[in-house]
């Protein structure tokens, strides 16, 4: 089979010192750091929040997840604009946003100050992630060296939950402005990011796509859709009714419709620039100096002609997202995809919960309940530097249906806990097997995803993995918190007590509190489970993703460029794929053929 490229050699191989890329790596990882830490971590910091700005139990959640709702209903157009204008333009104004707006949120004055704020930070996030995950697939060629970056970079998920729980605890409970101090902390950490990425990272390269345009109608349809979505799965607990609310009810038809207008919209573009002859979805076969996508000059006079023609039409550009890559490599570009929701449902479940289990039940103060939870981010550091040597040694299938399946039982250390029992009992081995599973989940995913999208889709591509993660979060909170509250609810009643939203914590029976957090807990599990059950079923046959180490003589001839990156010959022995990547080739071809077949 002919040698396919899901990257452009003649970029890749640019000379950069060793201490440049390493920069490149570590400010790319600050991205993820700094999300999360924005994010997750910001659970250490409520209780305070909710102290000093009088907040109601029933909102608080509302502080993490306004930063949530703006990330994951915007990462999509983020990354396709980090596609088309340059990731690491997008990537410093992504920064920029966010350093800003945390120091706004230092300053806020009140909830609804605060929240807006946060949001607005949110679309900092949704701007770094794909654009650093752009950035790093433009860097590194597929080679030992990218299964080491894109580790490295899910490392920064440890990471910033480590950074956002030990200095968020130490500042919340050691300085006067208290929880203000760590989104002043957070403003310093993208300064330097700013600095470093500025300098280090290779300057944007034009896209190569032929049509360069932004599409304007399927990004308002998506983001309406997903903001609706994900607002009613954030409020739907604390609504008055709940799910039986009426404005859930009537928003959540709403944000549905939205959503299956902008798949419409999505197929129909994609549908018409085929039938024009200008569909951008490359052949495998085809091959040149910019990757896959056809130079103007192959196109046929008429295909040129409908392309003059299409450029003159404001509502005719490139879809925002090809329905047709969730088709890739049979359907496991989906797959992975919802495996992702649902391990991202079960991880942020365990955080959020063991959060409050510390604090507002077993009333440690913050500094103690990070202690409790800091083995996460070393165990995370150290996992990661595992799955860089692993990744090109073990299939697919094994490393996300492990993952899935230890974040998933991680959470039924809490579901069965026993208060009398030590730390180190339940506790202490569920906080080190969470962070192994959601690690191996987003590097494994990263690097499948990266894989199989084309140059130009590689922001777009770790936008989508971004916003099911995003929208497992607040999925995972909306089902867990509806248990929570039943249980609460029902065994609060049994004791004589009615919870209402206003309740506080602090007025809730001990024995309601346990067996609201057991319940989702458990909930959580079920999650995790269900991600490992379709990591077995989907992802079966893929083989590995990641790449074992090879000599720079080897990697270059099997590209067809010599060390200075001048094309060369191929020999037949360097055209065949290399034996673990060749069923995701395979794969990935068959797909291609199909999308063109029904086009």
């Amino acid at each position: 089979m002919p040698t396919s490229h899901n990257y452009d050699a003649s970029v890749h191989l640019q000379k950069r010192s060793r201490w440049r890329l390493i920069c490149i790596v570590l400010v790319c990882t600050s991205a993820m750091i700094v999300n999360i830490a924005n994010s997750a971590a910001v659970a250490i910091l409520l209780p305070a929040i909710s102290s000093e700005l009088d907040v109601e139990p029933a909102n608080l959640q509302w502080v993490q997840s306004a930063y949530s709702l703006s990330s994951g209903c915007f990462l999509l157009l983020f990354g396709r604009l980090a596609d088309l204008y340059g990731r690491k333009r997008v990537f410093l104004l992504g920064f920029t946003v966010i350093g800003a707006f945390a120091l706004g949120v230092g300053f806020a004055p009140n909830q609804i100050g605060l929240d807006l704020l946060r949001a607005i930070q949110g679309l900092g996030g949704a701007a770094v992630v794909p654009a650093a995950l752009g950035i790093l697939a433009h860097t590194f060629p597929p080679s030992r060296a990218r299964s080491i970056a894109f580790s490295t970079f899910a490392a920064g998920a440890p990471l910033g939950g480590a950074f956002g729980y030990v200095f968020g605890g130490v500042l919340v409970q050691l300085t006067d402005p208290t929880w203000r101090s760590a989104f002043y902390l957070y403003t310093g950490l993208c300064g330097l990011s700013i600095v470093v990425g500025y300098f280090t990272i290779d300057p944007d390269q034009p896209s190569q796509e032929l049509d360069r345009r932004v599409d304007w109608i399927g990004a308002g349809l998506v983001t309406t859709g997903l903001v609706l979505i994900i607002f009613v799965l954030s409020d739907s607990p604390s609504a008055p009714q709940e799910w039986r609310t009426p404005y859930i009810i009537a928003l959540l038809i709403v944000g549905f419709i939205f959503i299956l207008l902008f798949l419409a919209w999505q197929r129909f573009l994609e549908r018409l620039r085929a039938s024009l002859g200008l569909d951008l979805h490359p052949d495998p076969s085809i091959q040149n100096t910019h990757g896959f996508i056809p130079e103007p000059s192959k196109l046929s006079s008429d295909a040129e002609a409908h392309l003059k023609s299409l450029r003159s039409k404001w509502w005719a550009a490139p879809p925002l997202m090809k329905l047709s890559m969730w088709k890739r490599a049979n359907g496991r570009f989906a797959a992975m995809q919802f495996i992702a929701c649902l391990n991202w449902c079960s991880f942020v479940c365990w955080s959020y919960w063991v959060q409050l289990y510390y604090q507002n039940y077993m009333g440690l103060t913050p500094i103690n309940s990070m202690v409790r939870i800091l083995p996460t981010s070393i165990v995370g550091v150290l996992c990661n530097v595992v799955m860089a040597m692993i990744v090109g040694h073990v299939p697919l299938v094994w490393l996300i249906a492990s993952g899935t399946m230890l974040t998933g039982c991680a959470n039924v250390f809490f579901a069965a806990i026993d208060p009398s029992l030590p730390y180190w009992a339940l506790q202490f081995p569920s906080a080190l097997i969470i962070v192994v599973g959601a690690d191996f989940v987003f590097a494994a995913g990263t690097l499948f995803i990266a894989k199989i999208c084309l140059p130009h889709e590689q922001s777009v591509g770790g936008a989508i993995f971004q916003t099911m993660t995003q929208i497992g979060s607040t999925f995972g909170l909306s089902i867990s918190t509806i248990v929570y509250n039943a249980i609460v609810r029902s065994k609060a009643a049994k004791l004589g007590v009615e919870v209402t939203g206003s309740t506080s914590d602090s007025d809730i029976p001990k024995a309601a509190l346990l067996g609201g957090y057991k319940g989702a807990h458990w909930t959580a599990f079920a999650f995790g489970i269900a991600g490992t059950v379709m990591g077995i079923l989907f992802l079966r046959g893929v083989g590995i993703v990641g790449h074992k180490k090879t000599k720079l003589r080897d990697r270059t001839a099997e590209e067809g460029v010599d060390a200075e990156g001048k094309q060369t010959p191929q020999s037949e022995q360097h055209t065949r794929e290399r034996e673990h990547d060749k069923a995701i080739e395979e794969t990935l071809s068959s797909s291609v053929v199909q999308e063109k077949t029904t086009a």
